[in-house]
């Protein structure tokens, strides 16, 4: 029973330390990740304010992980180029020394109980005010407490009476280096947090369970451990998503045999940057190590980012190109849990693409009622049946992501905007069967020679621009919420539509009771009529965006 006890503690002070950090991390990114993420997915115009965004995502929400992760998706999505990419990931693995920082500044200057207990108190307080309005950010501060409450648990029990069989491996030989490099990656891996394990690390280093050295050797294995998220999420995903989790991979494995070549030199350079030098507290002499090797990392590798790309792409071939017309939008698994605002962003990509299909399929029918002969079937018919089948296939496929995105942990603002984008999805396939029906009555019209007078099909042209203004205007605000002035643009443009419909099929019906072919004018009225269709679709989605 004498090592029973001992290991139970430790396995409870882990599952202490993990959940806070996961309890932090998702609160934080609960209450300001959308906002982080969106950020993400722009602000990464050049190769320093690619790097300075990735950090400070990361330094916010505490994980490189999970800024990676978001990477691969948003150059999954197109949102983001794969040289883009490069910075952020960059500048991820700077920001995630923060909680290393952390944890040797705040872990073991002062009793941590005395102030972790009262904070997760706070954080349960804050949670049940005002109906829990401020439940995330409670749940970040929870997530803090418990997180030096593992901390002091595992100080508690990393000592040499408690644990000290467990830890044989002391020594400053190669093969204790190797050794110590080994558990860094598989524990890294096992745990998907280097900064966990970061954490382990100084606190076994500061009760002198192990060496400077040895935590030297582990810290330098946890970067390697650290990639695991970027290639779990980089599978099944296009050839630019997994070069971007390679170049991460590649990031961290170059710096790492780097460090490990010049192994004592490097030692040497940290002690020289380290305030106290070799009399430093060895929780410091560790984050500055962790800090020291991911800016040196990046001095050496951000001028090689151009290289890097060009190497990722050698080494990973661009995809088949699919020409089978079919269209597929994965649901990643392992991004579920924790990243909804990266599925979210993603499936506002895939809505503006669907947009962009309708709208082409639009102008075929402006190019029909100014062009109305063989030509034109010829070159449209079977190239809008496919745009239709297309935007069938985009809107099963998004409508049963976005379900799968309900099925997560979202708040209520999320769920509403999920219901809303399901709605959108909805018009816009509508819409492509109002084109598609539109093109197929032109297509008639020329089969069967149908007479119209000039005048007539040019009183369609206006009524058409009318629309495509419309389709534009819906197609540069289908990710925004609507203020109330765009509102009222909508509504009059959809008044506008509906005057101008009036007219054309008033003045149809005068020709009907005048004489003119009967079928000819039955078919204008359902021009008119389809075309009508198209403008309430892009209405209801107007309505949509302002409520969503």
């Amino acid at each position: 029973m004498n090592f029973v006890m001992p290991v139970l503690e430790l396995i409870g002070s882990l599952g202490f330390l993990l959940y806070g950090m996961k309890l932090m991390s998702d609160g934080i990114q609960k209450s300001a990740g959308e906002t982080l993420q969106r950020a993400l997915s722009v602000l990464t115009g050049n190769r320093f304010m690619s790097l300075m965004t990735g950090m400070i995502v990361t330094m916010i929400v505490q994980s490189s992980g999970a800024t990676t992760v978001m990477v691969v998706t948003f150059v999954n999505a197109g949102l983001m180029t794969l040289t883009q990419s490069v910075g952020v990931i960059f500048g991820a693995n700077i920001g995630t020394t923060i909680t290393a920082w952390i944890v040797s500044i705040f872990g073991f200057n002062f009793k941590i109980s005395s102030f972790a207990i009262p904070l997760f108190g706070f954080g349960y307080l804050l949670s049940i005010l005002r109906k829990g309005a401020y439940k995330n950010w409670a749940q970040a501060i929870m997530g803090f407490a418990m997180l030096f409450l593992g901390l002091s648990g595992l100080s508690d029990v990393f000592t040499p009476e408690q644990l000290g069989w467990l830890f044989k491996i002391q020594g400053d030989g190669v093969g204790a280096i190797l050794l110590g490099f080994l558990i860094g990656i598989l524990i890294t891996a096992l745990l998907h947090s280097s900064s966990a394990f970061s954490a382990i690390v100084i606190t076994m280093a500061y009760n002198n369970l192990i060496g400077w050295e040895l935590a030297a050797a582990m810290t330098l294995g946890s970067n390697i451990g650290s990639t695991i998220d970027a290639i779990l999420a980089a599978m099944h995903t296009s050839a630019d998503a997994r070069r971007s989790a390679l170049i991460h991979v590649m990031f961290n494995v170059f710096g790492t045999i780097l460090a490990l070549c010049f192994f004592h030199p490097f030692l040497n350079l940290v002690m020289l940057v380290t305030p106290g030098g070799v009399n430093s507290n060895i929780a410091i002499r560790i984050s500055m190590l962790h800090t020291v090797f991911k800016v040196l990392s990046t001095v050496i590798l951000l001028p090689m980012q151009n290289p890097l790309v060009v190497l990722s792409k050698k080494l990973i071939k661009d995809d088949k190109q699919d020409t089978s017309n079919v269209y597929r939008l994965e649901f990643t698994e392992h991004l579920a849990k924790d990243n909804v605002t990266a599925h979210i962003i993603q499936v506002e990509k895939a809505i503006a693409d669907m947009t962009d299909v309708v709208s082409d399929m639009f102008d075929k029918i402006q190019i029909g009622v100014t062009k109305r002969d063989s030509d034109f079937i010829e070159k449209y018919q079977e190239e809008s049946m496919k745009a239709e089948d297309y935007v069938d296939q985009m809107h099963e496929q998004i409508t049963h992501y976005l379900i799968k995105c309900q099925s997560l942990q979202i708040t209520e603002k999320q769920l509403n905007h999920i219901t809303g984008m399901i709605q959108i999805v909805d018009e816009l396939e509508n819409m492509s069967d109002s084109c598609y029906a539109t093109i197929m009555l032109i297509n008639r019209s020329i089969e069967k020679k149908m007479k119209f007078q000039n005048e007539d099909m040019e009183r369609l042209l206006p009524y058409l621009e009318l629309v495509r203004q419309f389709l534009q205007f819906i197609r540069r605000n289908i990710n925004h919420q609507l203020s109330a002035e765009k509102l009222e643009l909508a509504r009059e443009l959809e008044d506008g539509i509906d005057a101008f419909r009036k007219d054309l099929k008033k003045v149809a019906r005068k020709r009907l009771e005048g004489g003119a072919d009967v079928k000819a004018e039955l078919l204008y009225i359902d021009l008119v009529r389809r075309i009508e269709n198209i403008g309430d679709n892009c209405f209801s989605i107007s309505e949509t965006l302002t409520t969503a």
